[in-house]
């Protein structure tokens, strides 16, 4: 028997590293973000409709998409980013249900983790069996933020503030993985719920 458990959780929580515990441990990864760079490729359905609202300077030369510029607008105005995400939502959804069906259909009793920051926003919990949810203080949240992308801590606040509030995604959480500490004890939190699922 295949079981689907969604792994969700802030920007910048640490759901790579937690993935990459994981897929070591045996798991199957669909990592939503990937999907979501996927459907967004040049000459892509879903980057066609973005240029048509957007307009073509959200493209680099070589007609790829110009993540820098588009996330620029789409973090400062809730409507744009509403549109964007009307737009790609569609079309990352569709993806995950035909990867989780492709490896239901190709593997037995076999884990798969559905990596998603917006699993809870996407409403994607029908889709798995149990929600993992990774809590850090945002502090440390936004420290991490500001590292990875190199920006300004007012872009990543920005970026924080429009995902659902750590408080609201607990009401949907079957478990909490606690990842304000070192990796050892993250790495125990893990196998100690891995044991738990394969039994």
């Amino acid at each position: 028997m295949v079981r689907v458990i969604g792994l969700t959780g802030g920007i910048a929580s640490g759901k790579t590293t937690i993935s990459n515990i994981l897929k070591e441990l045996g798991a199957i990864i669909i990592d939503a973000d990937k999907i979501a760079r996927k459907v967004v490729e040049r000459g892509s359905p879903a980057l066609k409709e973005i240029e048509e609202h957007f307009g073509s300077e959200i493209l680099f030369e070589n007609m790829r998409l110009n993540r820098k510029k588009l996330g620029n607008i789409v973090f400062n105005d809730t409507e744009s980013l509403k549109k964007l995400n009307e737009i790609v939502h569609p079309y990352i959804v569709e993806k995950i249900i035909d990867e989780i069906n492709r490896y239901r259909e190709t593997y037995n009793n076999r884990v798969i983790i559905l990596d998603a920051a917006l699993l809870i926003e996407l409403n994607l919990m029908n889709l798995v069996e149990e929600v993992w949810l990774i809590v850090v203080p945002e502090k440390m949240q936004l420290e991490r933020l500001v590292e990875r992308e190199n920006i300004s801590t007012d872009q990543a606040q920005k970026r924080i503030d429009v995902q659902i509030a750590l408080e609201d995604k607990k009401k949907y959480a079957d478990l909490i993985i606690d990842n304000s500490k070192d990796l050892a004890y993250l790495q125990a939190q893990i196998e100690e719920n891995w044991e738990r699922i394969i039994e």
